[in-house]
């Protein structure tokens, strides 16, 4: 077990993205209405998210798709810094790191390869935006459940477990039936496809603040620095039973 020297500077580099993380999801609302409000107009209820990154303007959705793919990524380094300061991560919490990365690249993806706006015809780019927006969407909802649930038992993080199992719950489902029942029922979708798509992007990003909100707050933060009572091995028969604990950080590296 060995002890970070500097734990004040890791609780600042981590508060710090967690920061970037919300200024992100801010300026990604920003620009997501502003893209809808410009021309052609694209339906938000029929129409999904990628539509607004073709067209004239369709630059700016394109901007905010690695907007999307920055912040996931500053929250998924500032979330592993946390959990490495309270103990070593998990396997789940590990596996869920893994999954939620191909979200965050996946939101990259997205504007390098444009989708096709019917009634074209599909293209090769736009077959490969497809697949990446299957793969990052059940990745991204899924990951959030596998760190949720890796955060049990860390110190630093399991004060944000309730709240974040919960909102990566409602993000796995809607998923599902944004997948699912685009496959199966594309008629019915085409009509109020665009309106589930962005209420399962907009809980996955609720999630995403939601837990860095929680992990700004000095209570939470307090929890970071990794202070706990730890049973001291060295006391003296002579030493009083109330100093049997020790508040000495004990930080431990993966």
């Amino acid at each position: 077990m060995d002890e970070i020297p500097d734990e004040t500077d890791q609780l600042g580099r981590t508060r710090l993205l967690f920061a970037v993380t919300l200024a992100g999801i801010a300026l990604y609302i920003l620009l997501d209405a502003l893209a809808q409000s410009l021309p052609p107009y694209y339906s938000p209820v029929s129409q999904p998210e990628s539509d607004l990154a073709v067209g004239p303007y369709g630059f700016l959705m394109a901007l905010n798709f690695v907007n999307r793919g920055g912040f996931s990524l500053c929250f998924l380094f500032a979330l592993l810094l946390a959990a490495n300061s309270g103990d070593t991560a998990s396997p789940r919490f590990i596996r869920g790191a893994k999954l939620f990365s191909v979200w965050s690249v996946g939101a990259m993806l997205l504007a390098v390869f444009p989708t096709d706006v019917p009634p074209t015809p599909v293209s090769w780019h736009g077959a490969v935006h497809l697949l990446v927006a299957v793969a990052a969407f059940l990745c991204g909802a899924f990951g959030a459940l596998y760190l949720s649930l890796g955060m049990t038992g860390n110190r630093s993080l399991s004060p944000v477990r309730g709240v974040a199992l919960s909102l990566s719950v409602l993000a796995s489902v809607l998923s599902l039936v944004e997948v699912l029942g685009t496959l199966a029922f594309p008629g019915p979708f085409a009509s109020f496809g665009g309106l589930v798509e962005r209420v399962f992007l907009g809980s996955v990003i609720l999630w995403i603040g939601a837990v860095a909100a929680m992990m700004l707050k000095p209570s939470t933060a307090e929890t970071s620095q990794g202070f706990v009572n730890t049973p001291s091995l060295l006391k003296s028969p002579n030493e009083p039973a109330s100093n049997t604990f020790s508040s000495k950080p004990t930080l431990r590296m993966m």
